[in-house]
Order: structure tokens, then sequence, then C-alpha cells
């Protein structure tokens, strides 16, 4: 008996970091000191003396079980995107500047490539947010997890200047609330998918005019990261008075968590176009619109919130990063939460 009969394949663990360091390379920055391999990574902190008070802001997330839909596809190279953009995402909602990023793999058995092409996302992820993959951990688990099956999660951490630091503690009626669209479903409400669709490859290979694509790759479609485009907004001379990611609860749960006591956001439902995977997933599943919103992010990733007199700047500021935004609403006196209408 060794450790490879019991299930762990101590060699297969070293060819998958031999593969992976290509793509942990193309995150470098500047700051890192550490070379990938080692017991932790080190980062400079020196270039952030400059702020004032610089403040560091730190995330954790997964997948969760939109990896389903990877095992079923066999599609592993675009899901690394999606866990790096649940953690930066948020941050970026404080105002900050990721800084580096740490991912962990768990698996039931270490396919070298397979790891490999799970770490090409993630570091296409950080690239995305100008992190850097600065380590991880790939635990081989036989025994706990099915040998075709892993799990993927990550931290992240950044800075921001605490004077910039996003709290929606000045959001008052008038404000004006501008949504960015999303990238389709993001990386939540998959275990309501998965029992809306048939999840067979035959049924997710299935190619829908509505979309211009198969339905795994409109579900599979990787998380929208916001890091550059909240920059250019910053860098064009506006301040964000409040920022939602809109995640797992949708806009009922996530929107209230930038506003304060006695504001009220108004969405308007009519303002923005819904992707037609939403109206699909509802129409199949046969979902009250509420359920949609309180689940969904409906098109909208990122909300928001500006001066009005500072709308048509956010707007051109959001243009020129590359993304599509719309004023979605305002805010009004009232209790706090969320009305669509």
């Amino acid at each position: 008996m060794d450790y490879k009969k019991a299930g762990v394949d101590i060699e297969a663990g070293y060819k998958s970091v031999e593969l992976m360091k290509e793509h942990i390379a193309k995150t470098m920055r500047p700051e890192v000191l550490t070379n990938i391999g080692g017991f932790s990574g080190a980062f400079s902190m020196k270039k952030f003396k400059e702020m004032e008070n610089p403040v560091l802001v730190s995330g954790t997330d997964g997948v969760g079980t939109k990896l389903k839909l990877a095992f079923l596809l066999d599609r592993h190279d675009t899901i690394g995107i999606d866990c790096v953009a649940m953690c930066v995402n948020d941050i970026a909602c404080a105002g900050g500047e990721p800084l580096f990023f740490l991912d962990y793999i768990a698996c039931g058995k270490n396919y070298p490539e397979k790891i490999a092409s799970i770490v090409s996302g993630v570091a296409e992820g950080c690239k995305q947010a100008d992190a850097a993959l600065i380590g991880g951990e790939t635990a081989e688990m036989p025994g706990f997890y099915p040998m075709d099956e892993y799990d993927l999660a990550g931290f992240v951490v950044g800075v921001v200047d605490e004077k910039d630091l996003i709290t929606g503690k000045d959001i008052q009626p008038g404000d004006v609330l501008i949504g960015i669209a999303s990238s389709g479903v993001h990386s939540n409400g998959f275990s309501l998918v998965r029992k809306v669709f048939e999840m067979t490859p035959q049924a997710l290979n299935t190619y829908y005019e509505q979309l211009g694509k198969t339905l795994g790759e409109a579900l599979l479609a990787p998380t929208k990261i916001y890091v550059k485009a909240l920059r250019c907004v910053k860098e064009s001379g506006v301040v964000i008075k409040g920022c939602s990611h809109i995640t797992g609860g949708g806009f009922y749960e996530n929107i209230p968590r930038m506003l304060p006591e006695g504001v009220c956001a108004c969405v308007d439902k009519n303002s923005y176009p819904v992707p037609p995977i939403f109206d699909m997933i509802q129409k199949n599943g046969q979902l009250k619109e509420h359920m949609m919103y309180n689940t969904y992010n409906m098109g909208i990733g990122m909300m928001l919130t500006v001066a009005p007199e500072d709308k048509e700047v956010t707007l051109a500021a959001l243009q020129k990063a590359g993304e599509q935004a719309y004023i979605v609403g305002t805010v009004e006196a009232g209790e706090k939460g969320v009305r669509i209408c």
C-alpha cells in the first residue's frame, strides 16, 4: 500500500503546478515578492504608502452549483473567471482595488490538465481585475468528492484609501440608480436553474435562436468583472455614493445593502432590456416575477447610486470602459428597501 493506491497522486500534483505556472505568470504585478510554489505569497505595500490612510478590504466566495454544468459539458476553462469575479466585484463595491488572489480547488482525483484548465480561467479573471494570482491549493480528496468532480473557491485582498470608501451613507432622495449590464446568469441561482432545465449534455448543447447560442453556452457565460469599469467612473471625477453587486438574492436582497435607513430604491423594470435567458428560466420554471428578481440579476450585474448631476458623466465613463449601462431608477424617501415597478 502507498499514498497513490490510497487515491492521492503526488506526482499528478507536481504536474498540475507545472502546467498552471504559465497561466499564473500572466497575472504578476511588480509588488509580488515570491514565486509560485512556496508556502505563502508575499506582496509589497510600499506603493500604497502614498495614500492618506490605506485600508485593506477582502472577500471570499465560490462558484456554487454552476460547477455541475461544467462537469456535464466537460468545460473547465471559464469557471475560474466566475470564482474571481464573485470575489473582486464584492470588494469593488467598497471602492477597493484588488491586489492579489488565492484559489482553492478540492477534487476527487487530480487530473493535471483539468486542474490547469481551471487555473487558466482563474488567471484570466485575475488579469481582468488587475490582481496577481500569488498562491493557491489543490487538494486531492478521494472518497470525499466523486472522481470527476471538484469544488472551487477563492479569496481576494484589495486596498482603498479610507476617504474613498463607498459606504452608501450619503445616499439621499433624488439620487440616480445606474445599472451595468450582466453577461447573463453569472454564478447565482443555479440550484434552481438545474431544476428548471433538463441537465443532460444533449439538452445543454441544444441551440436556441433567441439566445444566439446553445443553452449550455448561455448558462456557462462567465460572470462579468466590473473592477475596471468602476475605476473608470472614479477617474472621471464622479463620487459613487453606493454600489451593489447583484448576486444571490437578486435585487431584493442586494440593493438594500448599499442603502442607509430612510430611503428606498425604486427600479423601473422596463428601463433596460432583460436578456432572453431569464425569460426562458421564468417560463420553463413557471416562476413568479418576484421570485425572478429575488433570485437572479435579471441583466444587471452591478448597481450604482450617483448624484443626479453626475448621471451623464457616469454613463459616458462606463461606455468608455466598454460596458452597457442604463439609468434604471431613482432613490426616494421611505422605508429602506426596493420597489420594482
